[in-house]
């Protein structure tokens, strides 16, 4: 289970990183009106991969910690309450899937700005917060 949480541990820089990345891409995309190609979705797409792939390690280690002795303490089903919302609105993008690409790029970088604002919330949630 160690293995895991230190997968999981690592993985919300990887997320970190990506997110940075796309929101310089979507903010220069919206400020200089270029076409939203395939990099564009491959990094939307990819921060929503990563965060189901944090939100499915995050559900085994709840499940599978829970059933092993450190029950399901308050803080544990907040972090992953949160963490799930997050990930639902990461993926919210395809909505604009089929519009002009202004409004692509500039709906993107909100969904990026929002699911980072819920995530700093889930992680707070947590005895030691962000210092873990």
């Amino acid at each position: 289970m160690s293995v895991l949480l230190i997968i999981h541990s690592y993985l919300r820089w990887l997320i970190l990183i990506v997110a940075l990345v796309a929101i310089v891409k979507f903010a220069l995309g919206w400020l200089r009106g270029g076409v939203f190609k395939s990099m564009d979705r491959g990094l939307a797409a990819g921060f929503s991969g990563l965060m189901d792939l944090q939100a499915t390690l995050g559900i085994i280690l709840l499940i599978w910690g829970g059933l092993a002795g450190i029950g399901f303490p308050m803080f544990r089903i907040e972090h992953t309450v949160t963490m799930l919302v997050a990930a639902g609105v990461a993926h919210l993008h395809a909505m604009w899937k089929n519009s002009e690409d202004k409004i692509r790029f500039r709906n993107s970088l909100f969904i990026i700005f929002d699911t980072l604002i819920i995530i700093f919330i889930g992680v707070a949630r947590l005895p030691g917060g962000w210092g873990r």
